[in-house]
């Protein structure tokens, strides 16, 4: 690559970052709803489901619902703020401004490595505001820990991003990829382990446990809610315990891998998808 386009291309990937970050605290709506809705979740939930939730044996005091919920809200931020960073993509089409960076002499990882960048900051700093609220479950984390998790947080984000990246780059309206977020992303946030674990495999399960255990196994997210769990209840094991007979949890390192190779999946497929045009695109 010349130096004058590898300089603009850095150039370009720093001004999309930033305006991503500008949009953001520009627009509160986005602000409110990125945070305020999981927080709400959360709440309600959590205290709602307090006493009809037990995934501990009996003979054990397992965590409340507010603790096992709680690294799913975490999850559940980083998914809704990759949502709304994606989706000014199809804004940013339909107002004419992505077709003049696409004709600009830059490369096309210096578009995705903006937005993703830009959007998975954000979600990662939520996210870590929001992690301050463990310290009214009593959760004690040392400064490593609090690291582990933030660098994992970064990689769920980023994964996210450019997933949403991928479903937004082909969407014409904002109303489609509404509809695909309720029929694709969401499920997928719900079937992550985050608001119920996943059932284990037994020899008396029935064909709809089965299915489920599959679906939940299959699922990224899942190995994302449960490395966040682990590393969140490193130091009090005992609200960790679940009922090893009737639920399944990845382990640490299980979800760390997995993680890993879904960022880059979708970081690459990110980079793949933004080579193509469409039809709104100013071919040159």
């Amino acid at each position: 690559m010349p130096a004058p386009e590898q300089f603009a291309s850095l150039g370009a990937m720093r001004a999309l970052t930033y305006r991503e970050f500008l949009r953001f605290f520009r627009q509160r709506n986005r602000v409110i709803g990125a945070v305020g809705q999981p927080l709400l979740f959360w709440l309600l939930f959590g205290t709602g489901l307090q006493r009809s939730f037990q995934v501990a044996p009996a003979n054990l005091n397992g965590p409340t619902f507010l603790e096992y919920y709680f690294p799913g809200t975490l999850i559940l931020i980083l998914l809704f703020t990759a949502i709304f960073a994606t989706i000014s993509i199809i804004e940013d089409r339909r107002e004419g401004f992505l077709q003049s960076v696409l004709v600009a002499p830059i490369t096309y990882w210096a578009i995705v490595l903006g937005k993703v960048s830009g959007g998975a900051s954000i979600a990662v700093l939520q996210g870590l505001i929001f992690l301050l609220l463990a310290l009214t479950l009593n959760i004690s984390f040392s400064l490593s820990s609090f690291l582990a998790i933030a660098l994992f947080l970064a990689l769920t984000a980023v994964s996210l991003t450019s997933l949403g990246f991928v479903l937004a780059w082909r969407m014409e309206s904002t109303q489609g990829f509404h509809a695909l977020m309720n029929l694709f992303l969401m499920p997928m946030w719900l079937l992550s382990g985050a608001f119920f674990p996943p059932p284990a495999l037994g020899p008396s399960m029935h064909w709809s446990q089965w299915l489920m255990h599959c679906l939940m196994r299959l699922n990224p997210l899942t190995y994302s809610v449960a490395g966040v769990r682990r590393m969140l209840y490193a130091t009090e094991p005992g609200r960790l315990i679940i009922d090893e007979n009737a639920f399944w949890t990845p382990s640490l390192t299980a979800s760390w891998t997995v993680t890993l190779l879904f960022t880059a999946l979708t970081l690459i497929a990110a980079c793949m998808i933004a080579r193509t045009r469409t039809r709104e695109d100013v071919v040159t």
